[in-house]
């Protein structure tokens, strides 16, 4: 009785983050790929296959131009097919490019001018940018943002915020020379830190005050048991209706909002990482689609604005993935055409292939390791355990 309880309480909760995840991961990959293929279009590529997932077709048609549209029963990303592509991942196959006549190439993506080849490839992670910047712009201009102001409501004992001299109804102006608008700016700052010193000025009164201090890595748990590792400061705010504010922007600076908050995601990206490699930021926080999966169940509970937010964010963080230079990424592709430019022509077929091997031992060794994470953070093995036990 009770193993078949855990499987039903395990299969009710795996339901429900499965939609929005879906959803999520849905609407990324469709503008990913649409990038690509509104692109191709424009150059005249031929396009044989669009498809969002892998594997086994659910349904489809052909448009007018013959491009196959489908669904697809793996709801793990997606692809864009050319014509001579040998696969998804866009390596022709030479025997049969080199077997086509002149007057059949006009349509085929591999004899296209190189601007206009690396112009098809970086229009996938651009459309991830320009879909995080439209939601966020949408939001900002229709659901407003609803703010804490920097105010110090409280001052934890023993933290580095006690240390440093912080005193609540302090209300912070700038954090290294940063203008700070509200309680979430600060958040921000302080999270993105790795544990480094940072310089306040804050309003005491009617002075201001510089005060420096170092954030310390703690775990924290949030409301829905998940585990994080981050730096803290210890100041507290207790928000109420003196320090709450809703914002709302008109559409152009929205869309300026917009374009910040993506750069700030990137920026953040990017020092995360940074800290991996110089070991400042442990590597555990890094997930994969069981991780997409649950944060997209729990942000939904808090309703479909929020969605739309994680959206965007997964969004800039699909498109700078798939930006670094790693064959089998777009970034590798725009590499390989950037050596193809400097030499004069393109690489090899054989140096091709081997970095082709290599990038996709590098992708499945990072999809092992974040499924790894994504099972240790979801307590798979404790629960898998515990129907034996």
């Amino acid at each position: 009785m009770s193993i078949l309880a855990s499987i039903g309480g395990f299969g009710e909760t795996l339901f429900s983050y499965l939609l929005p995840f879906i959803f999520v991961l849905g609407v990324v990959v469709f503008f990913h790929e649409l990038g690509h293929f509104w692109v191709a279009r424009r150059c005249g590529v031929k396009v044989d296959t669009f498809s969002i997932g892998f594997g086994p077709e659910i349904f489809g048609w052909n448009d007018r131009h013959q491009t196959r549209w489908k669904l697809s029963w793996i709801p793990l990303g997606g692809f864009v097919k050319f014509a001579g592509d040998e696969n998804a991942a866009s390596m022709p196959s030479r025997e049969q490019l080199a077997a086509i006549p002149d007057s059949q190439r006009k349509g085929l993506f591999h004899f296209k001018p190189l601007w206009q080849r690396a112009a098809v490839v970086a229009a996938g992670p651009i459309a991830n940018f320009i879909l995080a910047i439209a939601i966020f712009a949408g939001i900002y201009t229709f659901a407003g943002q609803t703010v804490a102001l920097p105010t110090v409501d409280g001052v934890r004992q023993g933290t580095a915020a006690d240390e440093a001299g912080f005193e609540a109804g302090d209300y912070v102006v700038k954090i290294d020379g940063s203008k700070i608008d509200t309680f979430e700016d600060m958040q921000r700052i302080v999270a993105a830190s790795s544990g480094e010193p940072l310089t306040f000025v804050v309003r005491r009164g009617d002075r201001e005050v510089t005060l420096v201090a170092t954030p310390r890595m703690q775990e924290i748990t949030d409301r829905f048991g998940n585990v994080h590792k981050l730096p803290i400061l210890g100041i507290e705010s207790k928000g109420g209706e003196q320090g709450i504010k809703v914002v709302r922007t008109d559409p152009l600076t929205s869309i300026w909002l917009g374009a910040k908050e993506t750069w700030f995601v990137v920026s953040s990206t990017m020092n995360y990482l940074g800290g991996i490699v110089s070991g400042t930021r442990d590597a555990d926080q890094l997930g994969g689609p069981l991780r997409i999966a649950q944060v997209s169940g729990q942000v939904a509970s808090f309703g479909f604005v929020a969605l739309l937010n994680m959206t965007a964010m997964l969004s800039v963080s699909i498109g700078l993935l798939n930006l670094f230079p790693v064959p089998l990424l777009d970034g590798g592709h725009l590499l390989y055409y950037a050596v193809e430019a400097v030499r004069g022509r393109p690489l090899g077929e054989q140096a091709q292939e081997v970095g082709f091997r290599i990038g996709l031992a590098l992708v499945m060794m990072l999809m092992v390791f974040a499924t790894w994470n994504d099972l240790v953070h979801l307590q798979v093995f404790s629960f898998l355990s515990s129907l034996f036990s």
